[in-house]
Parts: C-alpha cells; structure tokens; sequence
C-alpha cells in the first residue's frame, strides 16, 4: 500500500494522550492515528451508505405495517 503524508493540529491534551498511548503499546504516533483515521472513516462510511439506504427505501415508500410496529413495540414496552 501507498502512504501519503498529512500534516495536522492536535489539542496539546490529545497529543499528551496520542504520545501516552504510543509509548504503552510500542506503537508509533503516526500508526495508532492512522489506524483511528481508518476506523472513523469506515464508521461514518457506514453510517452514512445506512442512512441513503434508508432514504432510498423512504422514497419508495417502503414502510413497516402499523401491524408490526404495534407487535414491535408492545415486545419491549414491557
């Protein structure tokens, strides 16, 4: 795999934190921020494809019958 570099701003805390956590796991800065980069991006990618799906299925008037939003909600009212 290619790397680029990126340069960026960090609170003085989460700096603190990022050379704390590097220096417990033996993992360089620049490692453990990429692997949280990647982890955030395929959360949100994730969220977001969820999200336009279910807009999609909104458009097109895909619902759930009053039938099995009532059985649903009546499971774990209580």
């Amino acid at each position: 795999m290619t790397s680029a570099v990126l340069t960026l701003r960090l609170s003085a805390e989460v700096k603190e934190r990022l050379d704390r956590l590097a220096a417990s796991t033996s993992r360089s800065k620049s490692f453990l921020a990429a692997e949280a980069i990647e982890r955030y991006l395929d959360l949100e990618s994730w969220q977001i494809g969820e999200i336009n799906d279910a807009l999609r299925e909104a458009d097109a008037g895909d619902f759930a019958a009053e039938s099995d939003v009532t059985a649903i909600t009546a499971k774990y009212a209580g």
